[in-house]
């Protein structure tokens, strides 16, 4: 059995008046923010669900039901913590991650590093093991009609020794 693992993890929130928009654990000032039970995080979210899915341990769903009232209003850097230590107690460290928010608004380049400071602390690994980029769908679909932001990850884990 291989010491590697990868997994990806898929995201996707609709914007909505009212809410706070929080992309990779930065408050980021816009006029919407993300429909969703807990922050709606997308980027949190999907580098969640890579995780899960290197281990095999189904989705963020799964573990954290949006039915469920614990998880109403949720910090998704909080849950992602929560993911991270799994990942230690099956035996596994984070690697690598590569993700990408696909967004028509608002523009999130100024707050990239920010974000990958922040997913990095979540998982114990340095930023330097976090890639986040972002990019638009040139106005096509609910995307570029400014309905939804979507965010994508892949992460790498390796068995630990010992």
């Amino acid at each position: 059995m291989s010491g590697l693992r990868i997994g990806l993890g898929h995201d996707t929130h609709a914007l909505v008046p009212g809410r706070p928009l929080v992309i990779g654990g930065v408050r980021i000032p816009f006029e919407r923010g993300l429909d969703g039970h807990s922050d709606a995080d997308v980027l949190a979210h999907a580098v969640a669900d890579a995780c899960l899915g290197a281990l095999r341990a189904g989705d963020i769903g799964k573990l954290f039901p949006d039915d469920d009232p614990a998880y109403e209003g949720a910090d998704s850097i909080g849950l992602l913590r929560k993911v991270a230590a799994l990942v230690q107690e099956r035996g596994f460290r984070v690697l690598d991650v590569d993700s990408v928010i696909i967004a028509q608004v608002p523009k999130l380049s100024p707050y990239r590093d920010r974000m990958r400071e922040r997913l990095a602390d979540a998982l114990g690994v340095t930023p330097d093991a976090v890639g986040v980029k972002a990019t638009t769908t040139e106005h096509l679909g609910a995307v570029g009609r400014e309905e939804g932001i979507v965010a994508q990850a892949v992460v790498l884990l390796e068995r630990r020794e010992g």
